[in-house]
């Protein structure tokens, strides 16, 4: 009996390992469309409203003192910039994925952020699924 179960068990291993690296992947492309691209290289307003849940805030730690900034912010923020362009467009940033943690429902994923070749940021992005779709809904970060 426990034989059998032992077989079973070491069958459905592979298919967990599948289901993981799904979820990892489908986190990667939350934070790569509507984070990297969407919020900072002011790309597609649509792709961060999907990607973010509507609750999410994002977390400042200013001098000690504890700042929340909500997505709806953002969000005007970016709609903004794309109504009115100045004529100083940074480069674009890149990121690089430190490492994506995923238990169930959850995931924590760290992410450093580059500007020509140059750590700016360093962020830590909580994420929940919620049905089949993964929501980023919180941030904190160190600015380097």
């Amino acid at each position: 009996m426990r034989t059998l179960f032992t077989i079973g068990l070491l069958a459905l291993l592979p298919f967990i390992g599948l289901a993981q690296q799904a979820d990892e992947s489908a986190v990667k492309k939350v934070i790569t469309q509507a984070y990297i691209e969407g919020i900072q290289n002011q790309g597609d307003i649509e792709a961060v409203r999907q990607g973010f849940h509507p609750d999410f805030e994002m977390l400042i730690n200013r001098n000690g003192q504890l700042s929340k900034f909500p997505i709806s912010a953002w969000i005007e923020r970016l709609e903004q910039r794309k109504a009115n362009p100045s004529g100083s467009a940074q480069p674009p940033v890149s990121g690089k994925f430190l490492d994506v943690s995923i238990t169930g429902n959850a995931a924590i994923v760290s992410l450093e952020l580059h500007r020509e070749n140059k750590l700016i940021f360093t962020d830590y992005i909580s994420l929940y699924k919620f049905g089949s779709q993964w929501k980023i809904v919180s941030k904190i970060y160190h600015q380097h």
